[in-house]
């Protein structure tokens, strides 16, 4: 009876997603009171583990969602991340511009949505690929890939945030070990460009690739401006695992507990932010508050999906289906495994990467300990196997998959062979790489 539950409210989330169009807050809301029903919970107790999931899920990860927007939304509109993007091409240089386009995309990509990166950068291709003769389909697909990597992976994108808050992960490991995974899937993308743009060709019409400039009336930020927001508050984060590895590195002192304060991922935000302000001198103050606002409008919907996935998870913990399944304790790898299948049959079906490593580890968390994940290292690698699936496989059902065809001029028989297959092969690397660190680190 519960399994049919489960699989139930699990088809239901993706009919009323794709079918009938209903918002992620309000079909994971539905299905977890439906959840609660059939499972035979008394109305209060109901409402009170929706509560305590709620709750629980954004009490460390909401004011970072939010903060997170704020750095993204003062990188866009300050031109920072066009900066960003020319530092990384002066690093590789012009004849590795499709590889330089991947890996900033990549970096975008951890402060801002996929969508509005690839939206905000794609007007860079048909430049770069005039400038080095290189076809413009080879940087649309690498740009894509590198975007969708750190989208799935590093926090404090939504996606691995809220399932970190779901599993009870560790952040900061979730983000070390997830930049280790995702260069390599970001690289994978790039490769899988550069082999497909030699079978695949479009119109020279840009399409709608044209996209606004940023004006130039203000003062374009420098390199180091730019990076400012988006790295000190990574690094504050990871030196906070550091820090509290069971070795305790830096010992249980001042240097300690100034670590551990400022790599809290509220405070490491937070100090983020005021760098990102930074960006802004010279904008009329009301046009910065304007952004603010902008930004936390992006991240209330974020925080709602967020909150609804944790209250779905509550109820489901009160169920042991463990036993339910029959399930012994298994392998770490083979929960690994069953993380990334359940994400990628839910992404699949319904498109939302991030609606997919919600409901996932909603499913998963009653079960980690089933899975053999139940060291910081294991539910860290448990949140990444879940994001590996969520990318797999990005198509038609997607908006990300019609932002990419649309500002490339790919129409969808050519989206599907460029874009789609890019993330079916970043999906298969990413949990090939997740279950050799398991290996390595088990």
């Amino acid at each position: 009876m519960e399994l049919f539950v489960i699989l139930f409210v699990v088809l239901f989330i993706i009919v009323a997603t794709v079918r009938f169009k209903l918002h992620p807050v309000f079909s994971l809301t539905i299905a977890a009171i439906a959840s609660g029903f059939f499972l035979g919970l008394a109305p209060e107790k109901i409402m009170s583990h929706m509560a305590e999931g709620f709750g629980k899920t954004l009490s460390g990860i909401g004011l970072v969602i939010a903060f997170g927007s704020v750095i993204g939304i003062f990188l866009e509109k300050t031109a920072g991340t066009k900066v960003l993007t020319d530092t990384v091409l002066k690093w590789v240089g012009l004849k590795r511009s499709p590889l330089a386009i991947n890996l900033a995309g990549f970096v975008v990509s951890i402060p801002v949505f996929c969508d509005s990166g690839f939206i905000i950068l794609s007007s860079l291709n048909k430049t770069l690929s005039k400038k080095s003769g290189i076809p413009v389909l080879f940087f649309a697909i690498a740009l894509a890939s590198g975007l969708y990597a750190a989208h799935v992976f590093v926090p404090p994108t939504p996606g691995p945030l809220a399932a970190a808050a779901i599993l009870d992960a560790d952040l900061g490991t979730v983000l070390i070990l997830g930049l280790l995974v995702a260069i390599p899937v970001s690289v994978t993308g790039y490769f899988w460009a550069r082999f497909i743009s030699g079978y695949i060709s479009i119109s020279e019409k840009e399409g709608n690739a044209d996209v606004e400039e940023v004006t130039e009336v203000h003062k374009t930020p420098s390199a180091l401006q730019a990076f400012l927001p988006l790295v000190v508050p990574l690094v504050l984060i990871a030196l906070k695992s550091v820090a509290n590895y069971p070795t305790k590195p830096f010992g249980q002192g001042f240097f300690f507990e100034t670590t551990d304060f400022v790599g809290n991922p509220i405070i490491a935000l937070l100090i983020g932010v005021f760098l990102a302000f930074s960006l802004g001198k010279g904008h009329p103050s009301k046009e910065k508050n304007d952004w603010i606002v902008e930004a936390l409008k992006q991240a209330g919907l974020i925080v709602l999906i967020t909150g609804a996935g944790g209250a779905f998870g509550a109820i489901l913990r009160t169920v042991d289906f463990a036993s339910i399944l029959n399930l012994t304790s298994t392998s770490g790898i083979g929960g690994l495994l069953i993380c990334f299948g359940i994400a990628a049959a839910l992404k699949t079906a319904q498109g939302s990467s991030t609606v997919s490593i919600i409901t996932t580890a909603a499913i998963a968390a009653p079960l980690l300990t089933t899975f053999g994940l139940e060291t910081v290292a294991e539910k860290a690698l448990g949140v990444l196997a879940i994001g590996a699936g969520a990318m797999t496989v990005s198509h038609i059902n997607d908006s990300y998959f019609w932002v990419v065809s649309q500002f490339s001029n790919l129409d969808v028989k050519n989206a599907l062979k460029g874009h789609t297959l890019a993330t079916f092969c970043q999906g298969l690397v990413g949990i090939l790489i997740i279950m050799g660190l398991y290996l390595l680190l088990a």
